[in-house]
C-alpha cells in the first residue's frame, strides 16, 4: 500500500472514540434562567469539570508521537475532510510538516469533526470503515 501510515490504524480508532468523547462536551454552563428547575431546559452535551483532563490528555498524547506520526494525523484529517486524495499523501505529509504552527494537538482538536475526518481518511485511504472496525475492538 503506498498510502502506508506508521501509525497503527487501530490506535487510530482508538484515538477517534476517545476524540469524540471529548466532542460532546461543552464548556459553556447553562445560566440560572431562575423560575422552576423542572422547567428549565437543561444542555444539551455533558459539561466539562475541572477534574475532566480528558482533552488535555489527548493533546499530551498526539504531542508524544513522532513529528512523522503527527503529520499524518493531519494528513488523514485533510484527506477525510476533501482537502486531498489518498494519491496525494505523500504531498499532504510534507505539506503537513511544514506548515506547522501551533502545536499539532492543538490544532487538531481545534477542527469539531476530526474524529469523523479520521475516519473517512482511515476509509479514503483503504483501512476500512470505522464502524466495521470498532465491532471488532
Amino acid at each position: 500500500m503506498t498510502n502506508e501510515l506508521h501509525i497503527n490504524s487501530a490506535y487510530i480508532r482508538m484515538l477517534i472514540l476517545k476524540v469524540r468523547a471529548i466532542m460532546v462536551k461543552e464548556d459553556v454552563v447553562t445560566p440560572d434562567a431562575g423560575g422552576n428547575p423542572t422547567d428549565d431546559e437543561g444542555p444539551a452535551t455533558l459539561q466539562e469539570s475541572p477534574d475532566d483532563l480528558t482533552r488535555e490528555e489527548v493533546m499530551e498524547e498526539i504531542e508524544g508521537l513522532s513529528p512523522g506520526q503527527q503529520a499524518e494525523l493531519v494528513a488523514l484529517m485533510w484527506i477525510g475532510r476533501d482537502d486531498g486524495e489518498p494519491a496525494e499523501w505523500a504531498d499532504l505529509l510534507k505539506l503537513a510538516e511544514e506548515r506547522k504552527e501551533v502545536p499539532t494537538g492543538q490544532y487538531l482538536l481545534d477542527h469539531p469533526l476530526v474524529a469523523d475526518y479520521w475516519a473517512e481518511g482511515l476509509d479514503r485511504l483503504g483501512y476500512g470503515s470505522m464502524v466495521d472496525e470498532v465491532s471488532k475492538l
